[in-house]
């Protein structure tokens, strides 16, 4: 399939899917959240054509539309990998070595925070604090914590990850 052929079908589906949502709920700007969590869910990210449906539907520009989605962490411009890894940076487990962390996982996958691989396999995010601080340091993996982590750790979690 030509990469045009790829825009259009996927451009049909997100046309099909806002369709779909639009269906219940009203053209209010109250409905802005929760029509964005439906899109987030269903595609990974916020892709621009649906906010260009939501900016229509409800009738509020995009730049508006878009402070919202960065205004909120839940919400991404970008497609997630299949494991999305958070490395902690709050001071708990920054003052015990989550940098080293968040260094060796992008020497690992050359990679910045905000990124995805190449493969569609890994994205790293950075956060402020999962509220495991008596575990710190800490990162995640698709939610699922690991805590008192070492260098070591995230490679052994690495390794398990890559052979699946």
């Amino acid at each position: 399939m030509s990469d045009n052929k790829k825009e259009t079908c996927n451009s049909k589906m997100i046309e099909d899917f806002m369709d779909k949502i639009f269906e219940t709920y009203l053209p209010v700007k109250d409905n802005l959240i929760q029509i964005l969590n439906e899109v987030q869910d269903e595609y990974g990210y916020i892709p621009e054509l649906a906010q260009k449906k939501i900016s229509e539907f409800l009738k509020i520009p995009m730049a508006e539309i878009y402070g919202v989605i960065t205004f909120y962490s839940r919400f991404t411009l970008e497609p997630k990998g299949k494991y999305t890894i958070s490395v902690c940076l709050g001071t708990a487990c920054y003052v015990k070595g989550s940098q080293k962390i968040l260094d060796r996982l992008q020497e690992r996958l050359k990679i910045e925070p905000g990124q995805t691989t190449e493969d569609g396999m890994f994205s790293i995010d950075k956060t402020r604090c999962v509220g495991a601080c008596g575990l710190a340091p800490v990162f995640t993996v698709n939610g699922e914590v690991y805590g008192k982590a070492t260098v070591k750790k995230l490679d052994e979690v690495l390794d398990s990850l890559l052979q699946k």
